[in-house]
């Protein structure tokens, strides 16, 4: 299965060791379409890996977190997906697309490279946010055969009330399907940028054009195949391997820079991941992380290194 043109690796934006290729992969309606895959090899040879993938809005930059799992032997590989970071090109839209499945031949590339070209018959899935959305999905639907998968709070439901998730769906659903390009007025307060930012209150550094702290415009086609996404990990998937589900223990709104913005999640409800997350397949094992961050593994560094200690629990019981 040959999904796109294998270019040379070369030295990735954040600078060797972590090299990066770009994928060529078929032209949507915008026009020319890539993905990039960023590789940091363990120190020694190996038969295993991971490929992550970012969630909105994001793309790869966790350098910690590459590092954790080189030192337990694992080759480590990361997708910025069509439209995202590095593969965000000027004449598109950021991260648009209508359908998720849109970005399956991004994860059929990558994993073929990961688990064909390059000889690893021991894959372990990582995603974040919207990422483990897709992964689920692209899992369920492709069976590609992997060892586990570790979702860092995954996107499984609409955050909001029943208004949103009824009423509110079916409109998002109608307008989504005849004006797709339509962006959703909001407003975006920044805090969870900059709860995360070196430069503001965190101690993380990333390209804030490509993860801007505002965010980016979301449109209405968009979240419709979010919504149709969620709809159909409601009615149940299989991903097929050990799945580990890590997420703060709860959820705040904060308006303004906070001790709530560092020790909750602050982008999605807590309660809908926990609710969700055996809708993924017949092995899934949920674990609540107290003081954590939407993405958990940018957490301060107590609940930081607590992930890390299940992350690795699960990865030597169910995994390895």
């Amino acid at each position: 299965m040959r999904t796109g043109a294998f270019d040379e690796l070369v030295p990735d934006v954040l600078g060797e060791p972590y090299l990066a290729e770009t994928i060529s992969l078929p032209p949507d309606e915008e026009g020319a379409v890539v993905a990039t895959l960023v590789v940091r090899r363990a120190e020694q040879p190996t038969s295993r890996a991971v490929l992550h993938v970012h969630g909105f809005c994001d793309y790869f930059f966790q350098t910690a977190y590459a590092e954790w799992w080189n030192e337990r032997g694992y080759d480590f590989y990361a997708v910025d997906l069509r439209k995202y970071g590095r593969s965000l090109r000027p004449h598109q839209t950021p991260n648009y697309v209508t359908d998720l499945r849109q970005h399956f031949p991004d994860l059929d590339a990558a994993f073929h490279r990961v688990a064909e070209r390059d000889g690893h018959d021991h894959v372990v899935i990582s995603a974040h946010s919207t990422g483990g959305l897709i992964s689920s999905l692209w899992a369920n639907e492709r069976k590609p055969k992997i060892a586990g998968m570790a979702l860092n709070s995954p996107w499984l439901d609409m955050q909001g009330g029943r208004l949103v998730q009824g009423l509110g769906t079916s409109v998002i659903k109608q307008v989504g399907a005849r004006q797709p390009t339509r962006q959703i007025p909001r407003v975006v307060d920044g805090v969870y940028g900059r709860s995360l930012h070196v430069d503001h209150d965190g101690e993380w550094m990333f390209n804030t054009e490509w993860k801007p702290l505002d965010s980016f415009p979301v449109t209405f086609g968009w979240l419709r195949a979010i919504r149709l996404g969620h709809d159909e990990l409601h009615r149940g998937l299989e991903v097929g391997c050990p799945t580990l589900v890590l997420s703060s223990t709860g959820t705040r709104w904060p308006k303004a820079m906070a001790e709530d913005a560092h020790d909750f999640d602050i982008v999605l409800e807590v309660p809908q991941i926990r609710q969700w997350a055996t809708a993924l397949g017949s092995h899934v094992t949920y674990v609540a992380i107290e003081g954590a961050r939407h993405d958990v593994v940018l957490s301060r560094e107590g609940p930081r290194t607590k992930a890390y200690a299940e992350l690795g629990r699960w990865l030597t019981t169910y995994v390895d």
